[in-house]
């Protein structure tokens, strides 16, 4: 276990602020950090607080970024947890083939020795990280109390396309840049004024860093096929404008209550699919109390 993480630091992005780099740096400090087996290397797991275990698992293509606004205020109530998921930011890749089952059998085996006795456990997957999170809830079993799912697909239902630019070798950085925030605007993010420095700087860290490529699970119904295998409570957060659901957010509600009637379904106002980014003030009270 370290202090903080050096490996977020990464190099200096040139048309990015130092303030900007400085705050994601700031939050990584503060936390604890722990490396866990993953393939040939380590997974590498992030700590924050003191209090009842909330663990939070980032999207596609990310890491525990997509958590930077979140991981602190939620820290006052809780222990937050969040990691690199295998094959992602920092952490190693995982042996192939790469599945859902798999990778979360290496996520499971590295909870267990991050929360040692690991009762208690609320367990919040944002995108990718709720369909690979489903896969570990169900192998958690009553250790894990609570399972929230937050923009998540994987449940077999129509999701709306979202064509991407790619970076391309040779590009400016300023170029480069622009892509990544092309691609907030068609996936991430509803309101083109909330697309800040910060986000276009961790989109720019994150997405090359993908190694598990998890669009082809998002577009399966594997979540859904783990879901009846949970025994924890559901519930589930999405954005009013989630750009890989609306105008189908009806559907993702039903499938929550067909497996649990009493599963809250929460929409944010105004949000796109990364919600507890775009609406973090609403986000962290609404994920805390589903969290208690």
């Amino acid at each position: 276990m370290t202090a903080g993480s050096e490996r977020t630091k990464g190099p200096r992005v040139g048309l990015i602020s130092d303030r900007t780099i400085a705050q994601v740096e700031g939050v990584a400090a503060e936390a604890r950090m722990f490396e866990t087996p993953c393939g040939d290397g380590d997974m590498v797991w992030h700590v924050w607080g003191d209090g009842p275990p909330l663990v939070l698992f980032h999207g596609g293509y990310g890491s525990w970024t997509h958590w930077i606004r979140n991981v602190l205020p939620l820290s006052r109530g809780f222990t937050v947890i969040a990691p690199d998921l295998p094959g992602l930011g920092d952490s190693a890749t995982p042996p192939e083939p790469h599945t859902p089952e798999g990778l979360a059998q290496i996520v499971v085996d590295g909870l267990r020795a991050v929360v040692p006795g690991h009762d208690g456990l609320h367990l919040a997957g944002f995108s990718f990280g709720g369909v690979l999170g489903a896969h570990v809830a169900a192998r958690l079993g009553p250790a894990l109390r609570a399972f929230t799912i937050v923009g998540s697909n994987g449940m077999g239902l129509v999701r709306q396309p979202t064509p991407l630019r790619r970076t391309e070798p040779g590009m400016s950085e300023a170029a480069s840049l622009a892509v990544h925030r092309h691609n907030l605007q068609a996936l991430m993010i509803a309101d083109p004024a909330k697309i800040d420095e910060l986000a276009v700087y961790l989109q720019s860290r994150n997405a090359p860093r993908g190694r598990v490529k998890s669009r082809r699970f998002s577009r399966t119904d594997t979540l859904l096929c783990a879901l009846p295998k949970v025994e924890a409570r559901l519930a589930g957060i999405w954005g009013e404008r989630d750009a890989t659901a609306r105008p189908h957010l009806d559907e993702r509600r039903r499938v929550l209550r067909t497996v649990q009637p009493d599963a809250r379904f929460e929409i944010v106002a105004g949000a796109g699919h990364w919600v507890q980014y775009e609406a973090a003030d609403q986000f962290n009270p609404l994920l805390a109390e589903l969290a208690r």
